[in-house]
């Protein structure tokens, strides 16, 4: 099996902690100019590729200026920087509880993605912590929803990063979440629920499905008063949205969901109201490239369980 030839590096260093875009052009030479392509590729708009160019603001792998008739090359690079969307600042604190020369392990507030992704660019853990801790070769070896807060773990070298994404891909990580939901006294013991997850790209929820399990999670009550529980999740399995539908199936669905049952729509930006009552509380594993074993435990708390009038207000 041939290896594939890694991207060179980027010419362009990265703005507000967040990397520049990186389009390798196809190998079929069905455009006359790299203009072309892009226009097709890109669907920017009418007139914002050439004013990209005019402005000198895509380059190519020495750093220079693509100009509008610059022909196309065949599996060239070439580089820019989207214009950052306005992001409404998610007024919680992102905390390093760990931090060494290969990984970085940061406490996530709710309402704060963990990577770049749609509207959600310059504001999340990854980016913030570039820029607050001065590493831009930080990357995530996993991801938490934007809504969970909790451990998220992130390498500093990457060439190391695979190693550490091995880890989840393996499910050699023990992960504990807690939630809180209704109290159901049928749930009195740990329940192990299995079934089979799909989540259909430009869908917001994730729905259960007849076929082979591909999901797993542990469901434990801890304690409970008034109605609520507080519940240790600890998932075996890695689906999107997992525990958010195996509590929801159990007939607990998760406080703040906006997704489960029912589907109320995406949270807005700028909401911080009623934040999800889902927390990755623990993360534990063997460091690959160290050999140490790592255990760490979020110092956050679920509003709704310490203080429910005021998460509910």
């Amino acid at each position: 099996m041939r290896r594939r030839t890694p991207p060179p590096p980027s010419p362009l260093p990265q703005r507000d902690g967040v990397d520049p875009v990186r389009v390798r052009l196809p190998p079929e030479p069905a455009w006359a100019t790299v203009r072309d392509h892009l226009v097709e590729r890109l669907a920017a708009g009418p007139g914002v590729i050439d004013a990209m160019l005019e402005g000198g603001r895509i380059v190519d792998v020495r750093g220079c200026p693509v100009a509008r008739d610059t022909a196309y090359v065949p599996g060239a690079y070439v580089w820019f920087h989207r214009d950052l969307p306005d992001e409404e600042r998610v007024p919680f604190t992102l905390d390093v509880v760990y931090r060494d020369e290969h990984v970085v392990v940061a406490d996530k507030p709710h309402f704060l993605a963990t990577t770049p992704r749609g509207s959600h660019v310059a504001e999340t853990a990854l980016a913030r912590l570039r820029r607050n801790l001065g590493l831009p070769t930080l990357g995530a070896a996993h991801r938490l929803d934007r809504l969970t807060a909790g451990l998220v773990l992130f390498t500093v070298r990457p060439e190391e990063r695979g190693a550490y994404q091995t880890l989840f891909r393996d499910r050699r990580v023990a992960k504990g979440y807690e939630a809180v939901a209704p109290y159901d006294p049928a749930l009195g013991a740990p329940r192990t629920v299995r079934s089979r997850i799909v989540k259909e790209r430009g869908v917001l929820a994730a729905r259960e499905v007849e076929g082979e399990p591909n999901a797993v999670s542990v469901v434990e009550p801890l304690e409970h008063r008034d109605g609520l529980a507080r519940y240790r999740l600890t998932p075996r399995t890695g689906q999107t949205h997992q525990l958010r539908v195996h509590m929801s199936a159990l007939g607990v669905p998760i406080l703040g969901d906006p997704l489960y049952p029912v589907v109320t729509g995406p949270v807005p930006a700028g909401d911080f109201r009623r934040p999800l009552q889902l927390l990755a509380r623990t993360l534990g594993f063997t460091d690959p490239v160290t050999g140490r074993e790592h255990r760490f435990v979020s110092g956050r708390t679920l509003g709704a369980w310490t203080s429910y009038e005021e998460w509910a207000r």
